[in-house]
């Protein structure tokens, strides 16, 4: 028997905001969609190119913000530029910290905010490595 990580699933407020948001930051693409009217309730599922492992966004119809966890943390993307595209991000006016750190270790990576709050980590190849 094999087992294979195939989505991470996150519920969002605005899912045109949301779809935006991860297309223009990460080049995200809708690989998939289930709605369910009768259910009140849309499925996307997104994927980057030349990845398998989807991000799901369920969106729920009329439902307000979602509260966010403490237990959460963040999905975590590598980029091949990190100052680049920190540079893009700051630019487009998202939520974005600076470039940080491990302790004793050079910047190699930032957070960015999606639309409902959830923090994604970018980072630089080789990042525990480096």
């Amino acid at each position: 028997m094999t087992d294979k990580f195939l989505h991470t699933c996150i519920r969002v407020q605005d899912l045109e905001a949301s779809l935006k948001f991860y297309h223009e930051a990460f080049q995200y693409e809708e690989s998939r969609r289930k709605d369910f009217p009768e259910h009140k309730f849309t499925l996307v599922y997104l994927s980057l190119p030349g990845e398998k492992i989807e991000l799901e966004l369920t969106y729920n119809y009329d439902h307000g913000p979602y509260e966010i966890g403490d237990g959460y943390g963040h999905i975590a993307i590598q980029v091949d530029d990190l100052e680049a595209r920190h540079a893009e991000h700051v630019a487009a006016g998202f939520d974005v910290t600076e470039l940080k750190g491990l302790p004793g270790t050079k910047p190699s990576y930032y957070f960015v905010k999606d639309p409902d709050g959830y923090k994604i980590e970018v980072m630089r190849p080789k990042y525990l490595e480096a």
